[in-house]
């Protein structure tokens, strides 16, 4: 289950930068990146319609976004799951550090000792 969501992951990071470099070469009202890169030989590159095919684009690289979102969010929610469903699966206590000095770091508490309480004197 790991393996699906760690592939899920990686997939949805590739397809974010695609969409974010898709929309980045989109031209907007103002001309946009893509004016800045010579933007009358993009628009050659896939004919007169650009914006269409751009546009189309993005519709369908944004929805296997959202997929990918979701899928994501639901096999991490269900990994959860399942280790909440083991028992004993709680995170370990750390171990105790082999620093010596550990004790006097700022924070570090160390337990008062035990002594006996002051035995009481018998009045006269």
């Amino acid at each position: 289950m790991n393996i699906v969501l760690y592939s899920t992951a990686i997939l949805l990071m590739v397809v974010s930068v695609f969409l974010i470099l898709l929309i980045l070469i989109q031209k907007g009202r103002g001309g946009g990146l893509a004016s800045a890169f010579g933007g009358a030989g993009g628009n050659t590159a896939f004919g007169s319609k650009t914006g269409d095919v751009l546009t189309w684009a993005t519709s369908i690289v944004f929805g296997i976004f959202l997929v990918l979102a979701v899928v994501t969010n639901l096999t991490a929610n269900s990994i959860a799951d399942q280790r909440a469903a083991i028992p004993g699966a709680t995170p370990a206590a750390a171990p105790p550090s082999n620093n010596p000095i550990g004790s006097e770091l700022p924070g570090a508490s160390t337990p008062a000792p035990e002594t006996a309480p002051p035995a009481s004197q018998p009045s006269h």
